[in-house]
């Protein structure tokens, strides 16, 4: 099984398996507009812009379920991206990423790549961990998502590769996706 096994929906409710993405490093993030991690929205645009003509795509995907931080419609999360951050990867349809209501692919990815617990050296992985304790303590064991800027990087042929953390520095990931696309360079 791979990440082309599914399915997900655009913003218009149209369907779009993703096997569209064979063949590309993607990035699937679980987003939302009014969060504290908010600002990687940034960060992402710029990733995408550096590396989108080298076959990498991101995909975001808004999600309510963290302190309800994405309220809004569907247009409203994808037009928030647009105008407030620059964002031109596709923002997808809202869905959940936890719980009984989780996403197929979600409980998939949850499955493929298992949290491996908050990194004690990083200063706002603690204050992370200890909001979550607070606010959300049913997502702090287990494999579920902790909180939105959860990112999961996919290989070309559809594997899950690695999952990173909101609090996981950028560096860490744009190293993970050179190397994904030194592999295929030196492959081919």
């Amino acid at each position: 099984m791979t990440i082309y096994d599914f399915n997900i929906v655009k913003t218009n409710g149209e369907r779009m398996p993703l096997y569209h993405f064979k063949d590309k490093v993607v990035l699937i993030v679980n987003t939302a507009s009014k969060c504290t991690f908010t600002p990687q929205f940034e960060d992402l645009q710029k990733l995408y812009e550096q590396y989108h003509t080298h076959g990498v795509e991101i995909i975001g995907f808004p999600c309510n379920q963290f302190g309800e931080q994405e309220p809004g419609s569907n247009q409203e999360a994808s037009s928030f991206c647009q105008i407030n951050y620059g964002v031109k990867f596709p923002i997808v349809a809202k869905l959940e990423v936890n719980g009984d209501n989780a996403h197929p692919l979600f409980d998939y990815l949850k499955k493929t790549a298992p949290f491996q617990g908050f990194d004690e050296t990083n200063f706002n992985a603690k204050l992370l961990k200890m909001m979550i304790t607070e606010k959300s303590p049913e997502w702090l064991y287990g494999d579920s998502i902790k909180w939105n800027f959860t990112k999961f990087l996919i290989d070309q042929e559809g594997n899950v590769i690695r999952r990173f953390e909101p609090t996981d520095e950028l560096d860490a990931l744009k190293s993970s996706i050179d190397d994904l696309l030194h592999q295929r360079t030196s492959q081919g």
